[in-house]
């Protein structure tokens, strides 16, 4: 960060909120610390257990309000701040913010994948632009489609729905 921050550029973080971190990661002291190395972005994103033994750590509904609750003090305290919650901000925005709604994740292989709860990709950056990769199939059916506007119980609807996704692909 601090390197970024003497060479002049933006950059975020993505905060990964589970039952055991989510008042640290809207404390004043950690956001704090990170606008302080230049950090202009927070992406807080609900741990989503893919097993059993995990599940403990997914914040529930306290944890969601203080999460809330946390992210509206430090909208209007530090302005020069972005602050995104996913899931958080999908009922404000119409639902799932990924497949190019709002962002869309790019794996360590270059393939663009509606986010990284749903590793599955029909484009890859390396042969192709960002823009192009935005017109993926996968991810204008996906807009298109009923699928990022379902209700879901877990922190990801293309996690819960992860068949519907397959059977676009």
């Amino acid at each position: 960060m601090d390197a970024l921050h003497e060479k002049g550029l933006l950059f975020g973080a993505s905060v990964t909120v589970t039952t055991q971190n989510v008042d640290e990661a809207v404390s004043p002291a950690f956001i704090d610390a990170l606008a302080g190395r230049g950090c202009k972005l927070v992406i807080y994103v609900e741990y989503v257990p893919v097993t059993e033994e995990s599940q403990e750590l997914a914040p529930g509904e306290e944890e969601r309000i203080r999460l809330r609750d946390g992210i509206a003090r430090l909208r209007a305290q530090v302005p020069e701040v972005v602050f995104v919650s996913f899931p958080g901000d999908e009922k404000s925005s119409g639902g799932c913010i990924a497949a190019g709604r709002g962002f869309f994740h790019i794996n360590s292989h270059g393939g663009a994948e509606p986010c990284p709860f749903s590793p599955y990709s029909d484009v890859n950056v390396r042969d192709t632009s960002l823009r192009q990769a935005l017109a993926s199939p996968l991810f204008a059916a996906l807009r298109e489609g009923d699928v990022l506007a379902d209700d879901h119980v877990g922190g990801c609807v293309l996690f819960e729905k992860r068949a519907a996704v397959e059977a676009l692909l």
